[in-house]
């Protein structure tokens, strides 16, 4: 009897399981043709229980049941088995999702503000990469707009700046402005000037050393203040020397010899008119009597010895040191720019380093200072050495004709100093660092000095 009833009860276990099984069965046949019917809705089908369920092949029971389960969560507001991890909660987006919901909302002025997702979302873009600054291109864009002549506000490195200049009468003020004007209409090629708005007595002023001169192509800064009895008398002006005398007429301590300044004995127009003298009077006397050509006449008594022998070795040699001078007043500039002035030094140095670089060869080659440089395919042409020029025959009928642009060398023995070549050399290399570094055109001297640098092949 025991045998029977656990008999029985099995049976009756198993029938149990197998209409449990069947039920389960049917109720997610249920949930599918549910969550299936529902999707058809949306599409816009009409007779969502007309459907019908294809039973599915064996393969993809396995699928089938995965697919059932997201359906299961789909259609049942459950929250059972929901995984926070496996969501990614976009902030950005559920704001925008909220904000349009109440664009057409007649909201309280001041409300967007104070409520986030009332706020527009501005559309994300893609990160870019900032452009790579060219300091070069900067350089030559700030040259190009620095004009000749500007105001400024003030000097704050201004030699005179703490001069007391007291409040300025009606007739000084307009006479001074009556030069600014002249200044700005005009001032000759290669003159630079500044003046202050707050100190009307300031003015600074850049001039470019012109061609053909030991000056060419340099940078010399003066500081100008105009005293409360101009016109009647002339202005004051400093030269920035960096302590180096590079004429009689510049002294080392900033002092400017000149006739029309009162700072040297003159005789007629060579002094100042309070009637007609002006500040760019004053100006272009400073580039053209003192910036000159042959500076050494310019040393009271020397105008005798001109045009003889010794006059003309005398004034070589004074050119010489003159260069090597403005080659450092060149390096003096480039790493301390007066103020106002820094994109003038670094534009000017920037187009005109080439040109200084390849003079500096031009010299240490044996030519003189201020004469023609060759283009750079003549140059190396014009360095041959200095014996075969010696060696050459004076006859012109047998004497091979130099092509044109190119300048025979002068022998080393012309200059009686010895150290003007080793000078240049390592005024020659600090100059080469300082161009490059403001984007000149240095890339044939660095090259030749990369082959020189190179070991000799064993």
């Amino acid at each position: 009897m025991d045998t029977e009833y656990r008999a029985l009860q099995q049976g009756s276990s198993s029938s149990w399981c197998t209409a449990d099984a069947s039920s389960w069965g049917a109720a997610q046949q249920q949930k599918r043709q549910r969550c299936q019917g529902s999707s058809s809705d949306q599409v816009g089908s009409s007779s969502s229980s007309s459907l019908k369920i294809s039973e599915p092949e064996p393969q993809q029971i396995q699928e089938e049941e995965e697919e059932d389960y997201y359906m299961e969560e789909d259609c049942d507001d459950d929250d059972d088995g929901f995984d926070e991890d496996d969501y990614d909660f976009d902030e950005d987006d559920f704001n925008q999702h909220l904000a349009d919901k109440f664009d057409d909302l007649d909201l309280p002025p001041g409300v967007e503000a104070t409520v986030p997702w009332l706020q527009k979302i501005a559309p994300k873009e893609e990160a870019k990469e900032p452009p790579k600054s060219n300091t070069a291109d900067e350089n030559a864009n700030k040259f190009t707009q620095f004009k000749q002549f500007d105001t400024v506000q003030n000097f704050s490195d201004h030699h005179y700046a703490k001069n007391s200049h007291g409040e300025p009468n009606r007739a000084w003020s307009k006479r001074v402005q009556h030069d600014w004007k002249l200044l700005e209409k005009d001032l000759p090629a290669y003159i630079y000037v500044r003046v202050a708005e707050d100190r009307m007595d300031l003015l600074r002023a850049a001039i470019i050393g012109p061609k053909g001169t030991p000056y060419h192509d340099g940078l010399f800064f003066f500081d100008v203040h105009i005293p409360p009895t101009y016109p009647s008398g002339p202005p004051v002006v400093y030269y920035h020397s960096g302590g180096l005398r590079i004429n009689p007429n510049l002294y080392d301590n900033g002092k400017v010899c000149l006739s029309l300044l009162g700072t040297w004995s003159g005789k007629g127009c060579e002094k100042w008119n309070p009637a007609q003298s002006t500040m760019l009077q004053v100006l272009v006397s400073i580039q053209a009597l003192i910036l000159n050509d042959k500076p050494y006449y310019n040393e009271p008594g020397y105008e005798s010895y001109a045009n003889t022998p010794h006059g003309e070795r005398l004034a070589l040699d004074y050119n010489d040191k003159t260069f090597l001078y403005s080659c450092r007043t060149m390096l003096y500039s480039l790493r301390r720019p007066p103020e106002h002035f820094a994109d003038l030094v670094a534009g000017h140095f920037r187009v005109h380093g080439h040109i200084i670089l390849a003079a500096c060869k031009h010299y240490m080659a044996g030519n003189d200072i201020g004469s023609v440089v060759p283009e750079d395919e003549d140059e190396e042409e014009s360095e041959y050495k200095s014996d075969d020029v010696a060696g050459a025959s004076s006859s012109s009928s047998s004497a091979p004709k130099p092509k044109p642009g190119v300048i025979k060398a002068i022998p080393p023995n012309r200059r009686s100093s010895c150290s003007f070549n080793p000078s240049l050399k390592v005024l020659y290399e600090d100059l080469l660092m300082e161009f490059n570094v403001k984007g000149a055109d240095t890339r044939k001297f660095i090259v030749e000095k990369l082959k020189k640098n190179q070991p000799a092949a064993t």
